[in-house]
């Protein structure tokens, strides 16, 4: 194994004087198949790259899935509806890293978070009606909340700015968002177009969730070679160990208060870092990419899969004003940025260095490489599935739609692979993401599309195999559509 430089982190890490040697298979113990047996339920098709889905929280029985090219569309009466709920595809960037906007091209940036005020059904709460977007648009140096501490070099600008923005459902039409409603709570300037996480979600608490990446890039670090240029926009220690900067943060706030900088939102005064050194509306730090996180319904867990990079995929249940590590570690394994070339893990470090927060369950890069979080099984149409955490991997690899589907016991960090169907064949889809709807059931967002072109995304709902009638093994729906 190469030997490498001696890092700055192994100070921290008491590991000064130790030359660097890079884990090429950090964990060897290969996710073994479960005996828990799925089929897949096609609930809706013709999507692009859905990403989310859930209920209103109205009583009705309407989901609502989010569409990464800037559609909210609703699936009523077990039907998806033509008409979208709230279309912010004009609000967008262009959408399309490789330019060729087909089902080849990819992008991390869109429509990537809604969520529902808890009053949302209330006609007696200030949140009667009102729901949030997460959107990437286009940069305007005129309109930031949130910026780097690292400016653009001469004659570059920001990518884009990731934007969280409050909408109210059109009264007289429930199916539909008055398009004259939208007031903006903040916007972040995005120096590089990946890492956006984009997940929002209201807590048991009632106040607002939001994920936000460590800004792009990699290794969350200047001068790195990157789409053929070098990243900036990072902090010397990282955007997501700066407390100074919103980057690689789950952060929380009242969305219907006033005490924030801008006037638009409220800074909870429990918040962590209120009255201490980092940002008022933080709540956890030391994230990559949290591009999906929930909240178990039964414990009030809040659980984020981190997307990692060079190796290792983390599941995290969050600690108020906690350190996640990153970029310090990735998973339980120390992490080295390694300058100009791409960082690496060079040794397992649980429970060190003190401070940070190993996650409760991890795999590397043998398994997937970017983890989707899911949500903890409470329903009722597979029993033996209960208490366990329900996540996937988007793929094996970006050029084939090799997605895996998990569950993990989260006390143990055992991770086992669903068995699919009666033949347990492959799933053949990109994982997009999960949703839960009121009853506790789950369903996967999916697609044999990489990125937000073409029409092959789906809703498939998790149900128990052998499965009857509608139900269809999610190898077979593939096969079926490719045929057409």
């Amino acid at each position: 194994m190469e030997m490498r430089r001696i890092c700055a982190l192994c100070v921290s890490a008491g590991l000064a004087g130790t030359a660097l040697a890079q884990i090429d298979d950090p964990i060897p113990e290969k996710i073994a198949k479960g005996d828990i047996r799925i089929d897949l339920e096609t609930i809706a098709t013709g999507l692009v790259a859905p990403n989310t889905l859930m209920p209103a929280g109205d009583g009705t029985d309407r989901l609502f899935v989010v569409d990464q090219p800037g559609q909210i569309r609703m699936i009523k009466n077990g039907v998806l509806e033509p008409t979208p709920f709230l279309d912010v595809s004009d609000r967008l960037v262009e959408l399309g890293v490789f330019g060729t906007q087909d089902e080849g091209d990819f992008d991390e940036r869109g429509l990537l978070g809604l969520a529902f005020h808890p009053g949302f059904a209330d006609p007696n709460s200030p949140g009667h009606g009102k729901l949030y977007t997460f959107t990437s648009e286009p940069y305007d140096e005129s309109r930031v909340t949130f910026t780097t501490t690292d400016r653009p070099p001469a004659g570059q600008e920001f990518n884009c700015q990731s934007v969280v923005a409050e909408w109210t459902v059109d009264f007289n039409n429930p199916d539909q968002v008055d398009m004259n409603s939208r007031r903006e709570l903040f916007r972040v300037d995005k120096p590089q177009f990946n890492h956006n996480a984009g997940m929002l979600a209201f807590g048991p608490d009632q106040q607002l969730y939001i994920s936000l990446g460590d800004g792009g890039g990699r290794d969350d670090e200047n001068g790195q070679p990157f789409f053929d240029s070098e990243t900036w926009g990072h902090s010397p220690q990282g955007n997501a160990q700066d407390l100074s900067v919103v980057y690689g943060k789950i952060l929380r706030i009242d969305p219907l208060g006033n005490n924030s900088s801008n006037g638009q939102y409220g800074v909870p005064a429990d918040n962590p870092f209120v009255n201490a050194e980092g940002v008022d509306e933080a709540w956890a730090y030391g994230m990559r990419n949290p591009f999906r996180f929930s909240f178990d319904s039964a414990t009030g867990d809040l659980i984020v899969g981190d997307v990692g990079q060079a190796a290792i995929e983390e599941i995290d249940i969050v600690e108020k004003g906690g350190n996640f590590g990153w970029r310090v570690k990735e998973g339980t394994f120390l992490f080295d940025p390694n300058g100009a070339d791409e960082g690496f893990v060079f040794q397992d470090s649980p429970d060190s260095p003190p401070g940070m927060i190993d996650p409760v369950a991890q795999y590397d890069h043998d398994e997937g490489i970017s983890v989707i979080g899911g949500y903890m099984y409470r329903g009722s149409l597979i029993p033996e599935l209960e208490g366990k955490y329900v996540f996937g991997d988007f793929s094996t690899s970006f050029t084939d739609p090799l997605g895996r589907l998990f569950y993990a016991d989260l006390a143990t960090g055992e991770i086992k692979e669903f068995l699919l169907g009666d033949q347990d064949l492959p799933l053949g889809m990109f994982v997009k993401g999960f949703g839960e709807d009121a009853s506790g059931e789950l369903y996967l967002l999916a697609g044999t599309n990489l990125g937000p072109f073409g029409d092959d995304g789906v809703v498939l709902r998790i149900v128990p195999a052998p499965g009857a009638g509608a139900v269809l093994s999610a190898g077979l729906l593939v096969a079926l559509r490719r045929r057409r």
